[in-house]
């Protein structure tokens, strides 16, 4: 059976291995979920009892399943990302600080690119 702090500092420890795995500091998985990194680094450190919310929020941005944070029994098992996959995190990080009208604007000025560089 855990204690609260053992299963704390179990689950923030997975959340850490993985956040690394990704090549990703606090901050930009911070950023990622829109948490300040101290948060990150509470919840790393098993300081924070953190929500089912906020665990689905760190899992959508690591790409793994919130389950994965509670498989003790098994080291993470996911390849280091590809730099396009670190870049598109990256854009969806920054279009999350957006609102609806600028989502928009920016997917279809996307659009307007990529038809031009296709039609040369």
């Amino acid at each position: 059976m855990f204690t609260l702090p053992d299963i704390r500092k179990l689950v923030g420890s997975k959340i850490r291995d993985y956040r690394k795995a990704r090549g990703l500091s606090q901050d930009q998985l911070g950023e990622f979920c829109g948490f300040h990194f101290s948060y990150i680094g509470g919840v790393e450190r098993g300081e924070r009892n953190i929500s089912l919310e906020n665990i689905a929020k760190i899992a959508e941005a690591l790409d793994v399943e919130p389950k994965m944070f509670f498989d003790f029994d098994k080291p993470y098992l996911i390849p280091p990302p590809e730099e396009k996959d670190i870049l598109l995190q990256e854009v969806v990080a920054l279009l999350r600080t957006k609102n609806i009208s600028q989502i928009k604007m920016t997917k279809n000025i996307l659009i307007e690119i990529f038809n031009t560089f296709s039609q040369k």
